[in-house]
């Protein structure tokens, strides 16, 4: 039976969550593929415009082979093949997991993308969580501000703010090297090796360009929540300034940039490419710079279609994290899915 006052028991209420939960992974599979599709043709067909990759496979430019060995290398790597035989094949290896061999290199793609991928991927996790740490101090300083010498302070922060978005990481990287490096030699200007001070400078020129921007969505976002009703009604209840911020407001103001992070990760991804390089790091960036330079058409795609996939993975989690932050988003039956308007049944996240 059921309780007086209660709401009724939905039928199907299960099946539905279910079936949502499924055209959610399914979105997601096919935002996967689609993005992986694109990047890899978008990719082999630029590096087939910019020359031909038998350069690569000869060992780079000078080479002296005659021409019985480059109709074998040719032959050997289907090169002989028309462009869009070629294209399909590498479509084929990149759907199978076979990456092939990099022509430079002469070593698996799969192998050299795995023993680069976790040095980008700690620069890059750290990065974030750096970024995420400056706004929010700054978000909540700027909020807390009272007074002249508040409002001199806001201002600042502003200023930092909008100079950290605009400015370049390789020009960052380059101040950062001149004068903790160089100048004060506290901070070493190169991080190849072991040592935890190495990856300082390098964190800090990726993570400052995304905190600039991390800081502006939230202190819009956390002056917005701390005129909305509930914060209002907190304060009426007799909660403090500090309670209502850390309660409430911060929580709400943090949503609009959580949304922003699976962005800021790809960005960071990208950034890798500039950062490794000026600091001699070795990671997945310097490698996919390497291998553009030589045309190293399997490393270049292999690296690619990693990046797009890792990028794919962490919107489907700040998604994720977005459901059990807000709750609003699992009310009245709503499944928001990201980058579209549509509108289906919960996923009972925490339920």
């Amino acid at each position: 039976m059921v309780a007086a006052g209660s709401p009724a028991p939905q039928p199907g209420g299960a099946a539905a969550r279910a079936r949502s939960v499924t055209a959610w992974i399914a979105r997601r599979i096919g935002s996967a593929l689609l993005v992986v599709w694109i990047v890899a043709t978008i990719v082999f067909f630029a590096l087939r415009a910019s020359g031909d990759p038998l350069e690569a496979i000869l060992g780079g430019p000078g080479s002296q082979a005659g021409p019985e060995a480059v109709a074998l290398a040719r032959e050997t790597y289907g090169l002989d093949q028309p462009l869009i035989v070629q294209y399909a094949l590498q479509l084929w290896r990149v759907a199978t997991f076979q990456l092939g061999d990099s022509y430079a290199r002469r070593q698996p793609v799969a192998e050299l993308i795995g023993a680069q991928l976790p040095g980008t991927l700690v620069l890059a996790a750290l990065a974030l969580l750096l970024a995420w740490i400056l706004a929010l101090v700054g978000s909540v300083i700027a909020q807390t501000a009272r007074g002249r010498a508040g409002r001199a302070a806001v201002g600042a922060l502003r200023g930092l703010e909008l100079v950290s978005t605009v400015m370049p990481q390789f020009w960052l990287g380059a101040v950062l090297i001149l004068v903790f490096a160089s100048s004060l030699r506290i901070l070493p200007a190169t991080s190849g090796g072991a040592d935890p001070a190495g990856l300082v400078l390098p964190v800090v020129t990726l993570a400052i360009p995304i905190a600039g921007f991390l800081a502006q969505v939230s202190r819009d976002a956390l002056q917005e929540a701390d005129r909305a009703p509930f914060a209002v009604t907190a304060r009426s209840r007799g909660a403090g300034e500090t309670r209502v911020l850390l309660s409430h407001t911060l929580r709400h103001a943090s949503l609009p940039a959580l949304s922003l992070s699976g962005w800021a990760f790809g960005n960071l991804l990208s950034g890798a490419v500039v950062v490794e390089s000026l600091f001699a790091r070795p990671g997945l960036g310097r490698l996919l710079l390497d291998a553009a330079m030589s045309r190293d058409v399997p490393l270049v795609i292999g690296a690619v279609v990693v990046v797009a996939v890792m990028y794919v993975v962490v919107v489907t989690v700040v998604d994720a994290l977005e459901l059990l932050v807000d709750p609003r988003l699992r009310t009245a039956g709503t499944l928001r899915g990201r980058g579209s308007d549509e509108r289906t049944p919960e996923l009972a996240v925490g339920s």
